[in-house]
């Protein structure tokens, strides 16, 4: 997969999470200038589960452990 801008390997899924949250919120801007609203509340949907996951702890691997990515 090729590398984009503003994210590069290795980072944490937090940082990823930021990265695509930010994403999501100019895209969801484009979509609703061109009136494509059903497109851009999808896209607000997305930012809004990277903020949750952006604000929330590491996610447990079932046993009380975080799981790390």
């Amino acid at each position: 997969m090729a590398q984009h801008s503003g994210f590069e390997a290795g980072q944490d899924r937090t940082e990823a999470a930021a990265y695509v949250a930010e994403l999501t919120h100019e895209l969801a801007g484009m979509a609703r200038r061109h009136g494509l609203d059903t497109l851009g509340y999808l896209l607000d949907m997305a930012r809004l589960e990277a903020e949750n996951i952006v604000g929330s702890p590491p996610p447990s691997d079932g046993k009380g452990k975080s799981a790390h990515r």
